[in-house]
């Protein structure tokens, strides 16, 4: 290992080779390039090319970020970490169509469309050029998703518009988990990790790179919480998705090391975006301070707004969760925690500069557990110390440690790319990049292993090969991963491969399975409904804790941490034909958890509701008791 020394001289060279080549820079928003990873001193030949790609590339995404009518490139302004784009419009003119301008090519091209048997690209395109939009171009199915709103009475579709709009709609992946996940960033700001794999990028949130398609559009509204919320629910409507339901994902490195001020705001500017969504433009707010009440205000309409929140989810490190920041994320509104593990070795942990170590990590995940939230956990493999056997063994310690055992998963095989200390340790053969074939071999076994209790959110870090300076640019290994599965006679069992999503749930039997397993001092139990062929309708996650709760408001309770019916939207209070939700699954599976709950000798059922499931569960008879919604059992 390398000493504190020479690593410290290796950042201030770096530093200053930084500070120099940026003292030209325009700090115009650049385009195209993905988050993670790390650069850190490749040969000089090969760093000679990336930086002679880059600056191409920072030439060619300049020429896109001019201001209408001028040559000039879009200025920006800077505060402090804070970027403020000048001569951009925070709401881009292609939404701006307005469909009764183009009433007649609509009504025609809806009627005709109406009366394909089906229809593929090819068709629908075909269709289009006979119909061409008034003016010039085709029309876009956002437009014609528009026209159907305006004129679905004057078409008389005989109710099979909404037949019709789900054809048109695009996308259809993004809610078919049965909510609308909406991610937002904070402004950029320093971590207090040094982590030699993460690369630094002084115009994002720490690890994020400037490039990726969600930080361009956090730069584009100058980070500002309630545009971000806004364009996001207004991206779905236009493509046709309902936004009834939303998942509110706040990303931006490490939430607990912002300011208490600034993390109130933030969460409270999302909220007023959700409660006013369609109304009049909202008063920009630059204070970057809030107070609780004027939070919980927020909170407290959003239990009655159209679009509600049900679901936040907050991403931190272990060694920043104590007691104290568990009660303020709850505060806030969290219901799930992304929580970094990225290893379970305390050796490989140090080589990588993490700054804690597994203790850290599994006393973070048992006090999140103990106070209801579900736990997403991060995982790299490939660091640096480690090997494709040693993270084998240390995926399967991810599962066996019951203080352990999350409830979501990112995989993210380490690559480098530019801003990294990691560089170093390449350049002297001390860390080798996985091949594509060892990282094949060993995603699809991680796969295999996952229990079904767990969802595979993502594998595979979604970064542009042109930033990659060492590591695999396989955009697909998840697809090749689970082609070795079925290669080998094997199948993923975790939740994402099971779910029911478009398939029509009316006429399936829906039977209920049951996984106990110890976890953090207490058994959980995991509460599934599933059709004869083993695809999963919904599930309820249950804690039964073993010991008294460190939280008062939680002693003598069993815990429901997570209620979730899966299948396309469905819009709030109304069943639609066709989804798994609305249908009694939910209260199926809670009435199941009550069940077990007593019978296991607890007095009372908690429950860690989201601000927009509140009143679903105060049907069901839970009253609020604080920071958690209790029913006597």
């Amino acid at each position: 290992m390398r000493s504190s020394r020479s690593r410290s001289t290796e950042r201030e060279r770096r530093a200053r080779r930084r500070g120099s080549s940026q003292s030209g820079r325009s700090h115009s928003p650049r385009r195209g390039s993905k988050r993670a990873g790390g650069r850190g001193g490749e040969a000089e030949s090969r760093a000679s090319r990336a930086t002679a790609r880059s600056s191409s590339g920072r030439t060619r995404r300049r020429t896109r970020g001019r201001n209408p009518g001028s040559g000039r490139p879009a200025r920006s302004r800077w505060s402090g970490s804070r970027q403020i784009h000048l001569g951009v419009p925070l709401h881009s003119s292609r939404r701006e169509f307005d469909p009764r301008a183009h009433e007649a090519g609509l009504v025609s091209v809806l009627r005709e469309l109406a009366e394909l048997p089906g229809f593929d690209e090819r068709a629908l395109e075909a269709l289009l050029r006979r119909h061409p939009r008034a003016g010039n171009g085709l029309f876009s199915r956002s437009q014609l998703l528009a026209g159907l709103a305006e004129f679905g009475a004057k078409l008389a579709l005989g109710g099979r518009e909404a037949e019709l709009a789900e054809r048109l709609r695009r996308r259809r992946i993004r809610t078919l988990s049965g909510v609308a996940p909406v991610t937002v960033f904070t402004k950029p700001h320093p971590c207090p990790g040094r982590c030699i794999f993460c690369p630094t990028d002084a115009r994002m949130p720490k690890s994020y790179l400037s490039a990726e398609p969600g930080c361009q559009r956090a730069a584009q509204y100058g980070f500002d919480p309630f545009e971000q919320t806004a364009g996001r629910l207004r991206d779905y409507r236009a493509i046709g998705h309902e936004v009834d339901k939303v998942e509110l994902i706040v990303l931006g490195g490490t939430w607990s090391a912002y300011p208490l001020p600034y993390r109130i705001w933030f969460v409270k500017r999302c909220f007023e975006a959700l409660n006013r969504f369609g109304d009049a433009a909202s008063e920009p707010d630059r204070s970057e301070r809030a107070s609780w009440i004027e939070l919980e205000a927020e909170h407290g309409a959003n239990e009655r707004a159209a679009l509600r929140c049900v679901g936040l989810s907050l991403e931190t490190r272990p060694d920043l969760v104590s007691e104290r920041e568990v009660i303020d994320l709850r505060r806030l509104g969290a219901t799930k925690i992304q929580l970094g593990l990225q290893s379970l070795s305390d050796d490989i942990l140090a080589l990588n500069e993490r700054g804690h170590g597994v203790r850290e990590a599994r006393e973070a995940m048992r006090r999140l557990r103990s106070a209801g939230f579900k736990l997403h956990a991060h995982w790299m493999p490939n660091l640096l110390g480690s090997s494709p056997a040693e993270d084998r063994r240390d995926f399967a310690r991810l599962f066996e440690d019951p203080e352990l055992r999350p409830d979501e998963l990112k995989i993210y095989p380490c690559v480098l790319v530019d801003g990294a200390d990691l560089g170093a340790s390449w350049r002297r053969g001390e860390w080798r990049p996985y091949t594509d074939e060892e990282l094949v071999s060993l995603l699809a076994d991680c796969i295999a292993r996952t229990p079904r209790w767990t969802r595979l959110t993502r594998i595979v870090r979604d970064i542009s090969a042109k930033d990659i300076v060492a590591g695999s640019t396989t955009a697909n290994l998840r697809e090749l991963a689970d082609a070795r599965l079925r290669e080998t006679g094997r199948a993923s069992s975790d939740i994402r491969a099971r779910e029911v999503r478009a398939e029509s749930p009316e006429d399936m039997e829906a039977r209920l399975r049951e996984t106990a397993y110890a976890a953090a001092g207490g058994r959980e139990h995991f509460i599934e409904l599933e059709t004869p062929s083993e695809r999963l309708l919904g599930f309820a996650r249950l804690w039964l804790p073993g010991e008294p709760a460190w939280l008062e408001e939680l002693r003598g309770a069993a815990l429901l941490r997570e209620l979730h019916v899966y299948g396309a939207l469905a819009p709030l209070g109304r069943h639609a034909a066709g989804h798994a939700q609305h249908r009694g699954l939910g209260q199926r599976l809670l009435a199941r958890a009550a069940d077990l709950a007593r019978a296991a000798g607890f007095p009372r059922l908690a429950v860690i509701s989201a601000v927009g499931t509140r009143p679903y569960y105060e049907r069901r008879g839970f009253k609020s008791t604080g920071l958690y919604h209790s029913l006597d059992l």
